[in-house]
């Protein structure tokens, strides 16, 4: 069984998710236990079909593997074409958090909302090129807007610089839903985001950060990515808080780590 949205931990201003397709595959139980002892707020999950994005990556059964190793949520991207014969997979796989491309859905709507029956929150994913039109009809069934700042498929590629403008625009829509209702969407950017730019990001409108390569590909000496980790986090906002402080009693966070099948 998923965990459901609703006992997902109150998130601070600024949420940072590294994307296990940069980790090591033969130890992906230690790089996910890694970066939550970091400090990741959630574990990014790539899933790439070889159709949608010309890669292949990994399925529910790795999403089922890992829950039991990590306490925060996971994060899953489904960048697969149909995707929902996967959501009721991911999310008996303990998935917190599932987002889909628009142009892989036939039904949009129908999509997302299949997504929160199965007890998780739903996300649209844009690509470069994809407007944000999309989103318009179906902000009361959002939880998360995703903006490819790369195009999907391989990590790694450096962040393509209209993403900024794109990002202030979908900052606009999202407070203007906050605004009226008083309902919270989350702003996540994936890919090529750096310790040098995370800064430009979140002052575009981010506020949850995909990063794979910078953190996967900067550890320290023991083996652990607590530098790289605190350097994002210092460089986006000096002043937001951690997750850690933010977390439920001890009882609450063992509750929420043992819902994993």
């Amino acid at each position: 069984m998923s965990l459901p949205a609703t006992d997902l931990p109150t998130m601070p201003a600024i949420r940072i998710a590294p994307s296990i397709l940069s980790a090591d595959f033969a130890r992906l139980g230690e790089e996910v236990r890694a970066i939550e002892a970091a400090g990741a707020d959630l574990v990014h999950f790539d899933v790439m079909d070889n159709h949608y994005v010309p890669n292949l990556t990994i399925g529910p059964l790795v999403c089922e593997a890992i829950r039991p190793h990590v306490q925060i949520g996971i994060d899953v991207h489904l960048m697969v074409e149909p995707v929902d014969a996967l959501i009721p997979l991911f999310a008996k796989a303990g998935a917190n958090l599932i987002s889909f491309h628009p142009e892989a859905s036939r039904h949009v709507d129908r999509t997302l909302q299949l997504i929160r029956d199965h007890g998780c929150k739903a996300g649209l994913v844009f690509n470069p090129a994809t407007p944000l039109s999309f989103m318009d009809h179906v902000m009361d069934k959002l939880d998360l807007v995703l903006l490819m700042s790369v195009n999907p498929g391989f990590g790694g590629q450096k962040f393509i610089p209209s993403t900024l403008d794109k990002l202030r625009a979908a900052r606009r829509r999202i407070d203007a839903v906050k605004a009226e209702t008083g309902r919270d969407i989350w702003l996540e950017v994936d890919g090529g985001v750096k310790v040098d730019n995370i800064a430009e990001i979140v002052a575009a409108g981010a506020d949850t950060l995909v990063a794979g390569s910078a953190v996967f590909g900067a550890p320290d000496n023991d083996g652990g990515y607590r530098n790289v980790m605190q350097t994002l986090r210092q460089n986006a906002s000096p002043h937001a808080p951690s997750l850690r402080e933010s977390l439920p009693p001890e009882g609450a966070r063992s509750q929420l780590g043992a819902a994993r099948r």
